[in-house]
Protein backbone atom coordinates (compact mmCIF):
# COMPACT_ATOMS: atom_id res chain seq x y z
CA UNK A 1 0.00 0.00 0.00
CA UNK A 2 2.76 2.60 0.92
CA UNK A 3 4.58 2.32 -2.38
CA UNK A 4 1.51 2.93 -4.48
CA UNK A 5 1.02 5.92 -2.08
CA UNK A 6 4.44 7.10 -2.21
CA UNK A 7 4.20 6.09 -6.02
CA UNK A 8 1.30 8.83 -6.61
CA UNK A 9 2.94 11.57 -4.21
CA UNK A 10 6.51 11.83 -6.28
CA UNK A 11 4.40 11.49 -9.83
CA UNK A 12 1.90 14.51 -8.40
CA UNK A 13 4.86 16.87 -7.37
CA UNK A 14 6.47 16.14 -10.66
CA UNK A 15 3.48 17.69 -11.84
CA UNK A 16 3.38 20.22 -10.27
CA UNK A 17 7.16 21.64 -11.42
CA UNK A 18 5.42 20.18 -15.00
CA UNK A 19 3.10 22.96 -14.48
CA UNK A 20 5.40 25.86 -14.03
CA UNK A 21 6.33 26.05 -17.57
CA UNK A 22 2.60 26.29 -18.06
CA UNK A 23 0.74 29.71 -18.53
CA UNK A 24 -1.79 30.02 -15.90
CA UNK A 25 -4.41 30.30 -18.66
CA UNK A 26 -3.67 26.44 -19.85
CA UNK A 27 -3.57 25.11 -16.35
CA UNK A 28 -7.08 26.71 -15.68
CA UNK A 29 -8.70 25.73 -19.36
CA UNK A 30 -11.56 23.34 -19.46
CA UNK A 31 -10.99 20.02 -20.47
CA UNK A 32 -12.56 17.36 -22.52
CA UNK A 33 -12.97 14.64 -19.80
CA UNK A 34 -11.82 14.87 -16.12
CA UNK A 35 -13.22 17.43 -13.84
CA UNK A 36 -12.11 20.58 -15.73
CA UNK A 37 -8.95 21.43 -15.92
CA UNK A 38 -5.42 20.59 -15.45
CA UNK A 39 -4.91 22.27 -12.02
CA UNK A 40 -8.67 21.90 -11.14
CA UNK A 41 -8.01 18.13 -11.61
CA UNK A 42 -4.55 18.08 -9.40
CA UNK A 43 -7.05 20.05 -6.63
CA UNK A 44 -9.37 17.42 -7.35
CA UNK A 45 -6.68 14.46 -6.37
CA UNK A 46 -5.67 15.97 -3.19
CA UNK A 47 -9.03 16.70 -2.19
CA UNK A 48 -10.27 13.03 -3.18
CA UNK A 49 -7.31 11.35 -1.06
CA UNK A 50 -7.90 13.44 1.88
CA UNK A 51 -11.60 13.47 1.89
CA UNK A 52 -11.58 9.27 1.60
CA UNK A 53 -8.65 8.83 4.22
CA UNK A 54 -10.52 10.93 6.46
CA UNK A 55 -13.96 9.05 5.95
CA UNK A 56 -12.68 5.54 6.81
CA UNK A 57 -11.12 6.80 10.16
CA UNK A 58 -14.64 8.22 11.17
CA UNK A 59 -13.25 11.91 10.48
CA UNK A 60 -14.96 14.77 9.79
CA UNK A 61 -14.89 15.98 5.85
CA UNK A 62 -16.16 19.22 4.34
CA UNK A 63 -16.26 20.18 0.48
CA UNK A 64 -13.29 22.25 -0.65
CA UNK A 65 -13.83 24.79 -3.29
CA UNK A 66 -11.47 25.27 -6.12
CA UNK A 67 -12.53 28.36 -7.05
CA UNK A 68 -10.42 29.32 -3.65
CA UNK A 69 -7.28 27.31 -4.39
CA UNK A 70 -7.17 28.11 -8.37
CA UNK A 71 -3.64 28.85 -8.49
CA UNK A 72 -0.89 26.73 -8.33
CA UNK A 73 0.84 27.87 -5.31
CA UNK A 74 -2.67 27.31 -3.37
CA UNK A 75 -3.31 23.86 -4.80
CA UNK A 76 0.32 23.06 -3.73
CA UNK A 77 0.06 24.78 0.05
CA UNK A 78 -3.58 22.58 0.37
CA UNK A 79 -1.48 19.54 -0.77
CA UNK A 80 0.93 19.82 1.51
CA UNK A 81 -1.59 20.33 4.51
CA UNK A 82 -3.33 17.62 3.81
CA UNK A 83 -0.34 15.64 3.21
CA UNK A 84 0.71 16.18 6.55
CA UNK A 85 -2.53 13.77 7.70
CA UNK A 86 -2.55 11.49 5.03
CA UNK A 87 1.26 10.49 5.09
CA UNK A 88 1.31 9.46 9.02
CA UNK A 89 -2.28 7.09 8.58
CA UNK A 90 -0.83 5.22 5.29
CA UNK A 91 2.62 4.95 6.80
CA UNK A 92 0.80 3.21 9.54
CA UNK A 93 -1.23 0.93 7.34
CA UNK A 94 -0.96 -2.77 8.55
CA UNK A 95 -2.58 -6.16 7.38
CA UNK A 96 -5.32 -6.17 10.32
CA UNK A 97 -6.89 -2.07 8.46
CA UNK A 98 -7.56 -4.28 5.30
CA UNK A 99 -11.07 -5.45 5.60
CA UNK A 100 -11.96 -3.02 8.58
CA UNK A 101 -15.37 -2.08 7.31
CA UNK A 102 -16.25 1.69 6.02
CA UNK A 103 -19.90 2.48 6.04
CA UNK A 104 -20.82 5.13 2.97
CA UNK A 105 -23.93 7.19 3.67
CA UNK A 106 -25.24 8.01 0.26
CA UNK A 107 -26.96 10.90 -0.70
CA UNK A 108 -30.14 9.41 -1.03
CA UNK A 109 -30.12 7.48 2.55
CA UNK A 110 -28.59 4.35 1.34
CA UNK A 111 -25.54 2.98 3.16
CA UNK A 112 -22.87 0.80 1.45
CA UNK A 113 -20.13 -1.28 2.94
CA UNK A 114 -16.85 -1.47 1.84
CA UNK A 115 -13.36 -2.68 3.43
CA UNK A 116 -10.97 -0.18 4.46
CA UNK A 117 -8.27 -1.56 1.87
CA UNK A 118 -10.80 -1.42 -0.95
CA UNK A 119 -11.20 2.23 -0.34
CA UNK A 120 -7.27 2.54 -0.29
CA UNK A 121 -7.07 0.93 -3.45
CA UNK A 122 -9.63 3.04 -4.84
CA UNK A 123 -7.56 6.28 -3.95
CA UNK A 124 -4.54 5.02 -5.73
CA UNK A 125 -6.38 4.04 -8.87
CA UNK A 126 -8.49 7.83 -8.78
CA UNK A 127 -5.21 9.42 -8.93
CA UNK A 128 -3.40 7.09 -11.68
CA UNK A 129 -6.71 7.63 -13.65
CA UNK A 130 -6.35 11.21 -12.93
CA UNK A 131 -2.80 11.40 -14.01
CA UNK A 132 -3.54 9.82 -17.22
CA UNK A 133 -5.82 12.56 -18.42
CA UNK A 134 -2.99 15.00 -17.66
CA UNK A 135 -0.42 12.85 -20.15
CA UNK A 136 -3.59 13.47 -22.36
CA UNK A 137 -3.75 17.03 -22.20
CA UNK A 138 -0.18 17.87 -21.72
CA UNK A 139 0.80 16.76 -25.25
CA UNK A 140 -3.07 19.16 -26.39
CA UNK A 141 -0.88 21.49 -25.69
CA UNK A 142 2.45 20.65 -27.26
CA UNK A 143 3.98 19.56 -23.75
CA UNK A 144 6.11 15.82 -23.32
CA UNK A 145 3.96 14.41 -19.96
CA UNK A 146 5.34 13.38 -16.80
CA UNK A 147 6.63 9.76 -17.05
CA UNK A 148 3.95 7.54 -15.77
CA UNK A 149 6.67 4.94 -14.96
CA UNK A 150 7.07 3.19 -11.49
CA UNK A 151 10.55 1.71 -11.92
CA UNK A 152 13.66 3.58 -11.37
CA UNK A 153 11.55 5.51 -8.76
CA UNK A 154 13.74 4.14 -5.87
CA UNK A 155 10.32 3.04 -4.11
CA UNK A 156 11.32 -0.50 -3.76
CA UNK A 157 14.87 -2.17 -2.27
CA UNK A 158 15.67 -5.53 -3.75
CA UNK A 159 16.48 -8.07 -1.80
CA UNK A 160 19.55 -10.58 -2.74
CA UNK A 161 19.45 -13.70 -1.20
Amino acid sequence: MNTMFHYNWLVREEWYRWCEDVPEEELLRGRTGGVGGILHTLFHIVDVEWSWIRAIQGKSDFQENFEDYSTLEKVRKLDAAFHAEVEPFVRSWDASMEHRPFYNNKADGSVEMHAWGEIMRHVIAHEIHHIGQLSVWSREIGKEPVSANLIRKGLMKVSES
